[in-house]
């Protein structure tokens, strides 16, 4: 079975240095190109794919479409989860990564974005970047106020057991687009990366990994693009 993790092409909050989260912000120019070369890349590889996943936050699905019209598979079917959400980098979102750095020290930054389980600061629920509101999140529980990426794994690995584990076991072949820290964590499940060496594994936007997995999930071949 051959499954393929991309993370969403550059947003414009990639582009301004910012801490996003959950925050919905669109894909730049330069997103929408690294998105269309990814369809084209993969589309090279002749994979067919049954199912596609994505969050549901749209540079994520922005992503997806783009490069499912580019190998002309966007008929397939498609699940968006919250499970499959960027991280929640609650008080950091909007901050500029560069000006939060000078005012906390950089050590201290890079732990909070970095860390497998230091929570950065809560971002409060009167906060105007809050997702309490969002209609989007109302029929869940509870907005996270902030999450590390143990966290962030925790709540992908329901999606991850109950319905993409079972896609690919079936024999479907499976694209995620989603997110730099929700691919972090399922990553992190699929290669058994320990909790210090997760730290170092950066995913660059707009470029697909494909995974080929025997019948146990067992990585049989990895292949990064670009």
């Amino acid at each position: 079975m051959k499954l393929v993790l991309v993370r969403h092409g550059q947003s414009e909050w990639n582009l301004q240095n910012r801490f996003t989260g959950w925050v919905d912000v669109d894909l730049s120019e330069k997103g929408t190109m690294e998105a269309k070369e990814a369809g084209e890349l993969l589309k090279q590889e002749k994979i067919a794919f049954d199912q596609a996943y994505t969050s549901v936050l749209k540079r994520a699905i922005k992503t997806l479409h783009i490069i499912l019209e580019e190998m002309d598979q966007l008929w397939i079917p498609e699940y968006k989860s919250w499970r499959l959400n960027e991280r929640h980098y609650g008080g950091l979102q909007g901050l500029n990564k560069k000006e939060t750095a000078e005012q906390y020290g950089e050590e201290q930054v890079h732990i909070w974005r970095r860390s497998y389980d230091t929570l950065p600061p809560e971002l409060k629920e009167d906060h105007p970047l809050s997702q309490v509101h969002d209609r989007k999140y109302l029929y869940k529980a509870a907005v996270p106020h902030t999450e590390n990426l143990k966290v962030t794994l925790h709540r992908v690995m329901p999606i991850w057991e109950d319905r993409i584990a079972l896609d690919l076991l079936n024999g479907k072949n499976v694209i995620v687009a989603a997110h730099g820290n929700s691919l972090r964590a399922l990553t992190k499940h699929l290669e058994h990366i320990s909790d210090e060496d997760i730290m170092s594994l950066e995913i660059p936007t707009g470029c697909p990994i494909l995974y080929e997995l025997n019948d146990r999930l067992e990585i049989v071949d990895k292949k990064s693009f670009r």
